[in-house]
């Protein structure tokens, strides 16, 4: 095994452990039973830093720690793979914008959107099903959504002001 895969699986396992913390630290209920949390910010984080593969590891298995650790144990498996998806969306979505872009920072806008909308959207259509209604599954929007406008500013501000003038590490 090479320096730099060690490094990369190290930061994962770093990221992996703050989503989880940051997804446990602060939990506000929702009516479908989910919660509101912070983890967000360090799934697109670990998406932009690690790339499509590490960086859904390290989000989705994170989120899905945290589920575990506080008890939402049937939300687990499907938050691995929003998560995941998350991660990757963050990654290929400012990928491509960035390229066509002026400048950075609305591709990393973009790119956290359309990883929230793909959390918005995965859990929805998980409660609609689970639940067995669309109208129940519809109690969680206004929750997602709140996470979701809190991980996509969260994720982009600390990026901006602190990761991206932090020198390369892997």
């Amino acid at each position: 095994m090479n320096d730099k895969k060690i490094k990369r699986l190290t930061v994962s396992a770093l990221l992996c452990a703050f989503t989880c913390i940051a997804t446990m630290l602060i939990r506000i209920p929702t009516p479908t039973k989910g919660y509101v949390n912070l983890g967000d910010c360090i799934v697109n984080i670990s998406g932009w830093l690690l790339g499509p593969a590490y960086g859904a590891a390290a989000g989705g298995v994170g989120s899905a720690l945290a589920d575990l650790f506080a008890g939402y144990t049937i939300y687990a498996p499907v938050t691995l793979v929003i998560k995941g998806a998350m991660a990757a969306a963050a990654f290929y979505v400012y990928s491509v914008l960035s390229r066509k872009l002026r400048g950075s920072l609305a591709a990393r806008i973009t790119a956290a959107v359309a990883a929230e909308v793909i959390m918005i959207l995965g859990y929805f259509v998980f409660e609609s099903v689970f639940y067995g209604s669309v109208a129940t599954g519809a109690l969680g929007l206004a929750g997602n959504l709140a996470q979701g406008i809190m991980g996509a500013v969260s994720s982009v501000a600390i990026y901006e002001i602190v990761i991206k003038r932090i020198p390369k590490i892997i």
